[in-house]
């Protein structure tokens, strides 16, 4: 199944659609609200912020499975993201990364091997981050320590971005 068409759900739960995103680069993110990570969605919004007319986004799927780290409902969570980061990427409905109850677009995008140590399979921790090709292709995977700021991110971002 090609990542585009896997379902998924707003953050509010009603439909969404990752074939919105078609064409573009896009950094897939599972988020949390009460991580020692979750400063991290200040440097996803820069992204977003630097990137986004050039065919960029972060999609963040919020997930309570490490720790319960991520308790809040969907106003809960979208409220926490506005007020204090200014999230304006899409997130989208709580789901499982990994385990029996895992959505499906995470068990394809667990396939891929992370650049720098070539982890594959389970989701290590909140802010695992996939790279995904304008045509959909998952081509890089970096660690949850790993910034967005990360200058290795940063130019495998870039790369994906017409010139």
């Amino acid at each position: 199944m090609a990542i585009y068409d896997h379902p998924v759900k707003a953050l509010n739960g009603g439909d969404a659609s990752l074939a919105d995103y078609q064409g573009k680069a896009a950094l897939v993110v599972n988020v949390a609200s009460k991580c020692g990570l979750t400063p991290q969605y200040e440097g996803l919004q820069k992204l977003q912020d630097t990137y986004a007319d050039r065919g960029f986004t972060v999609l963040g799927f919020p997930c309570n499975q490490f720790l319960e780290q991520e308790p809040g409902t969907a106003d809960e969570i979208q409220e926490f993201c506005s007020v204090n980061y200014g999230v304006t990427f899409p997130l989208f409905a709580k789901i499982d990364v990994n385990g029996e109850q895992q959505d499906p677009l995470y068990a394809e995008l667990n396939q891929a091997a992370d650049v720098a140590d070539g982890h594959t399979g389970d989701i290590r921790w909140n802010f695992e981050k996939f790279l995904l090709s304008p045509a959909g292709e998952i081509v890089g995977r970096f660690s949850p320590t790993v910034v967005p700021e990360d200058p290795d991110l940063v130019s495998a971002v870039e790369a994906q971005l017409p010139v």
